[in-house]
């Protein structure tokens, strides 16, 4: 058994761990690998934390959240507009502090870990970027982004994302890691059956530390819809893929999200939910808040609730229409509450 230390020992270890690396700024945090005992630490008021968070927080099937950065990059506000503004009790971690979650050292994942512990909030996932890259061998996608979401990381560089990604969920205390199938081809067909034995292998690795991987359909990459999604979760025969469904972006892919795209998929392979909507426009589709787009979201929460899903529903707001990522947040959590309410989810 790892030997519990205090506090003070912890942070000073993580600084001496994290000053100690030498490589460049992106392998920095790769090379960095979280001390053994760190994901034992207990939050020192985490019961009265959410003891104190109870009072107010929302009653769902389903674990209600919202993408950190998609409120603020100060992680501190954006957990206290989520708990104490929001009442939600979740919360899904992809950046903070503009980094991305992957590149955090020691010591900040150390303060994320109180500051979560202050609100009360527990984590669904690791919005991690692992295999948002070019598959290796294939032509360059046209729809290849060099950093996203503060992420800047090589094909080469995908096993130790997928390790860091590992740690990081231990350390925060959930099972999931959400991950991508590679930078959309045209011609996806000669490197499929690679590309599924990529992400098999990297959930057999996951399965042994008990944490299971959410594919994420999105558009861009080569899983985009719920029907290219059902395709894949029947030729990933492994109980730690399943997915992240994310009928904005299916419908933003010109998808009739739900019911069609929804009623393709195996239910018991859906882990989590991304929520945001869309609105058709002259380039395509343009991000809209929750309630004001083309995605019945009324019939997906009853769908979910039906279909016995109880895992997170995660607002991922992306629609920049109220001035500020707080501000457009706070306009579409009002509409996807009145969506949950309405779908009696709530």
């Amino acid at each position: 058994m790892p030997t519990r230390i205090g506090r003070r020992e912890f942070l000073l270890r993580a600084g001496a761990m994290a000053g100690a690396v030498a490589a460049s700024p992106a392998l920095n945090a790769l090379a960095y690998r979280l001390p053994p005992w760190a994901p034992d630490l207990p939050g020192s008021n985490e019961q009265a934390s959410a003891k104190k968070a109870e009072a107010h927080s929302l009653t769902s099937p389903f674990r209600v959240s919202i993408i950190n950065d998609e409120i603020s990059q100060d992680f501190g506000r954006a957990c206290e507009v989520a708990a104490r503004e929001f009442g939600m009790t979740w919360i899904e971690l992809r950046g903070m502090w503009k980094k991305n979650i992957v590149n955090l050292d020691s010591k900040e994942i150390a303060e994320a870990r109180r500051i979560l512990d202050k609100y009360g909030l527990r984590v669904t996932d690791i919005a991690s970027p692992l295999f948002k890259v070019d598959w290796a061998g294939a032509p360059r996608s046209k729809y290849s982004e060099h950093n996203d979401f503060h992420a800047d990381f090589t094909f080469n560089q995908q096993d130790e994302v997928l390790e860091r990604s590992l740690d990081l969920a231990k350390a925060f205390g959930t099972d999931r890691v959400r991950c991508f199938d590679f930078w959309r081809l045209d011609d996806q067909a000669p490197y499929r059956a690679a590309i599924n034995e990529k992400l098999l292998e990297a959930a057999t690795k996951a399965g042994k530390k008990g944490i299971t991987l959410l594919l994420e359909n999105d558009g861009g990459l080569n899983t985009a819809t719920g029907a290219e999604a059902t395709k894949v979760l029947n030729a990933v025969k492994s109980p730690y893929v399943m997915l992240n469904w994310d009928p904005g972006n299916a419908a933003a892919w010109g998808e009739k999200a739900y019911p069609d795209g929804y009623n393709l998929l195996p239910k018991d392979r859906i882990g989590h939910c991304h929520c945001k909507d869309a609105v058709k426009s002259a380039k395509g589709y343009d991000w809209a808040p929750m309630g004001k787009g083309i995605v019945d979201w009324t019939g997906q929460f009853k769908a979910l609730e039906r279909d016995g899903y109880h895992f997170g529903v995660s607002l991922e707001t992306h629609w920049d229409g109220g001035g500020t990522p707080e501000e457009s947040s706070r306009q579409s959590w009002a509409g996807m509450k009145q969506l949950l309410q309405q779908a009696e989810a709530l």
